[in-house]
């Protein structure tokens, strides 16, 4: 198991009992958790923890601030997606989609860090951010090659919609979705493994350094631009492969599902809340964080409901105030773990 987790072991009892409920739970989400809502919320945190782990490796290991993460998440997504337009339903298809999704957010990234690196970090940060909104407003431009504003829906082969039915497992019926499912899921473990690999290899020690101090490792010998480039480059990959898992699962690519600023905002929520430069933050980061936005409404309406009886409280506790206690949240988690859960887990054990 060590091995598997390349020699980074959780390091908190706490924290390897809550990543293992996690992971189990992702694992076997179609028969513990049956329905469609809970399907479609166990596959979006399987494919943000990899959107945020990828994110995690450019902030919290390389300490770079980047706002154009999402556009390579949407280059991934639409990279499949027109190439299905264009080639028709196929696996083929989909492959090709995403290896060339793959190529494009490499260059892409390398051209940007090769531009871009030398300055500021503040620059940096607008220089990304000047370019993500100009290519998410090329994007809805180019109606008749992305789809615009309406987006493009995906014809992905027939065995992975829930047309094609396979009977019954343990009492859940079992359809391509679930093969779907698992296409995602196990996409996206192979890639957060990759992920937790690289940050723990010679690689990622040196751009833990250069992050610590960039004049210090540039002193000692380490190309600082040479490194942070490559670490760019390695994280807008991961993060168009995992925008590809996105369009292959939503079925639909559409500027604001996968390139909108609400969502790069979350992705920093996610990091900031399991932890900065622990890789195991993006996992738990991440299921809290979704699990909140699809069911903190209608637990908010369960407890207005209960408090009916109680002055002011119910108007406190209205489904309508769901992101206000998102964002008190998001506050008393800062608060109280200010290096991230997994941060204070691991400084716990």
């Amino acid at each position: 198991m060590n091995r598997l987790l390349s020699g980074d072991s959780p390091k908190s009892i706490v924290l390897s009992v809550l990543l293992v409920a996690i992971l189990i739970a992702l694992a076997f989400a179609p028969f513990l958790f049956p329905g469609s809502r809970s399907l479609e919320t166990a596959a979006r945190i399987c494919i943000f923890i990899v959107l945020v782990a990828s994110y995690d490796l450019l902030l919290g290991y390389g300490g770079i601030v980047s706002f154009a993460h999402t556009m390579f998440f949407g280059i991934g997504a639409y990279g499949v997606a027109i190439t299905i337009d264009r080639l028709g339903t196929g696996y083929g298809a989909l492959t090709l989609g995403a290896l060339i999704g793959l190529a494009v957010s490499g260059v892409i990234a390398l051209l940007i860090a090769l531009l871009s690196l030398r300055v500021r970090a503040i620059f940096f940060a607008m220089i990304t951010l000047a370019i993500a909104s100009a290519v998410a407003v090329l994007v809805s431009q180019l109606s008749g090659f992305t789809g615009g504003e309406d987006g493009m829906n995906i014809r992905i082969p027939r065995e992975l919609t829930p047309a094609n039915r396979l009977g019954e497992v343990m009492g859940t019926r079992i359809t391509g979705k679930t093969l779907n499912y698992y296409l995602v899921f196990g996409g996206s473990l192979l890639l957060f493994l990759l992920m937790l690999r690289i940050v723990n290899s010679p690689f990622g020690r040196v751009l833990q350094a250069i992050r610590e101090n960039a004049f210090r490792a540039e002193a000692i010998g380490y190309r600082v631009v040479y490194y942070r480039a490559l670490a760019t480059c390695l994280s807008a990959m991961v993060a168009a492969l995992a925008g590809s898992l996105f369009a292959i699962w939503l079925r639909y690519v559409g500027p604001a599902t996968t390139l909108g600023m609400e969502i790069m905002l979350d992705i920093l929520l996610m990091v900031v809340i399991g932890g900065m430069g622990t890789m195991y933050g993006a996992v738990v980061g991440t299921a809290i964080f979704v699990l909140a936005q699809n069911y903190l409404k209608e637990l908010m309406g369960g407890l207005s409901e209960a408090t009916a009886s109680v002055p002011v409280l119910p108007e406190l506790l209205s489904p309508d105030r769901w992101l206000l206690w998102l964002g008190v949240l998001f506050i008393l988690s800062v608060y109280f773990f200010p290096t991230g859960i997994v941060g204070r887990l691991r400084g716990t054990r």
